[in-house]
């Protein structure tokens, strides 16, 4: 996998060192502590990512697809650093991206909807009404 972002090359052995960083705590860690910071459509694709590799079906491969750029996402070390002001979730949302495209025969509604349920219950019911 070859995920391109503002001129840099993120190789698939690049993305996969970072999948020894993803653990259920520190994904949902990270999806609370930053929602300002990284926007709700972010935080929704990577939720949709998360029950993605949750359903039985789901090959392997496509999870060990969709593990690495959810350990991207949580870890503190990456391209841009995430306090960047502007611009600190733009490589998270490359990577988030890309690994939406590798998965997305496995984005039903029922993974839609478990997305947005977990918004819901994190966030407030409102909040869905900014959601696109």
């Amino acid at each position: 996998i070859d995920m391109k972002f503002d001129g840099k090359n993120f190789t698939a052995s690049e993305v996969e060192s970072y999948a020894g960083n993803y653990s259920d705590e520190s994904f949902f860690g990270k999806v609370t502590g930053v929602f300002k910071k990284a926007g709700l459509n972010l935080i929704y694709k990577a939720l949709q990512l998360y029950y993605v590799a949750q359903r039985p079906d789901c090959p392997l491969k496509i999870k060990a697809a969709v593990y690495a750029p959810l350990g991207y996402f949580i870890s503190p070390i990456d391209a841009i650093p995430d306090i960047t002001p502007f611009i600190g979730y733009t490589d998270d949302a490359a990577v988030i991206a890309a690994a939406l495209v590798i998965a997305q025969f496995y984005i039903n509604d029922d993974v839609k909807r478990k997305a947005r349920e977990k918004i819901e219950s994190l966030f407030g019911k409102k909040i869905l009404e900014e959601l696109k």
